[in-house]
């Protein structure tokens, strides 16, 4: 198997990458020329061969499976994880509780957000129009909320493999990488069978999915990551979730072969 991450990221995330490898056989290819060219070198290497896809293209994504290639998380997924319009929309869907988005401001103050950041980064809150952000990405504004925290549930396959409760302490993002602090957290059952309707809908294989968790208890959905980060959930479970993934994969190959010799060259 392949694992694909962009250059910078994969240095940012060795230590899933060094994780992966000790449970797994996977060759790391590291990737950054995206132009129409380039997606064809790439595809030609990664012909014949599984591929955890860890970048955020979801256009790469889509020429690559076009091509024959299997990815794990399959395009799809990508597009609308790195879209939180599209999140926005799947969630509607699905008939879960959600955030209210809007393409136009509904009131301030609110939050706006870009529909393809992450990490907590192109999050501004804003109490006026004079706030608005100088960006030339498409954004989305949410109301604020108050909420007692932000949860991201972990998912591998249909199963939800454990959660992580993030508070803010001087911030309203709540993001470790941004300093939150960070706690294990149980599911109830209302959150758990959400989550799994949500990844049953997707038809993936490894995504984060955040939700509000309320002060009488309700969840608001809130966003979903692919590729998602696993630094808090391995500072609060004794789980290694790159050994939970790479079981995933072989599960995949034993239910459902992938068959090189049948893949376009």
């Amino acid at each position: 198997m392949k694992l694909l991450y962009e250059t910078q990221d994969a240095i940012r995330n060795h230590g899933f990458i060094d994780d992966l490898q000790r449970v797994g056989d996977f060759e790391v290819v590291s990737w950054d020329d995206w132009s129409d060219e380039g997606l064809v070198l790439l595809a030609e290497r990664l012909a014949g061969d599984v591929v955890v896809f860890r970048a955020r293209r979801p256009q790469a994504a889509r020429f690559l499976e076009d091509q024959g290639i299997h990815l794990v998380n399959r395009a799809e997924v990508n597009r609308i994880a790195n879209d939180k319009w599209q999140s926005f929309k799947l969630f509607l869907l699905l008939g879960v509780a959600t955030v209210p988005s809007y393409r136009q401001v509904p009131h301030y103050p609110c939050v706006a957000k870009t529909t393809t950041g992450h990490g907590g980064e192109e999050v501004w809150l804003l109490e006026s129009a004079d706030d608005l952000p100088k960006t030339k990405n498409p954004l989305v504004f949410q109301p604020v909320i108050s909420h007692v925290a932000d949860v991201r549930a972990y998912i591998i396959g249909t199963e939800v493999v454990g959660a992580v409760k993030r508070s803010a302490t001087d911030s309203f993002k709540a993001n470790y990488s941004l300093g939150a602090t960070i706690e294990k957290h149980v599911l109830t059952a209302a959150q758990q069978k959400d989550v799994v309707r949500i990844a049953r809908a997707l038809k993936s294989d490894y995504i984060g999915i955040d939700f509000l968790l309320l002060e009488d208890g309700q969840h608001v959905f809130n966003e979903i990551e692919d590729p998602v980060g696993a630094r808090s959930f391995y500072q609060t479970h004794e789980e290694n979730i790159a050994e939970l993934l790479v079981n995933h994969l072989h599960k995949l190959e034993k239910n459902a072969p992938f068959r090189r010799e049948d893949r376009p060259h």
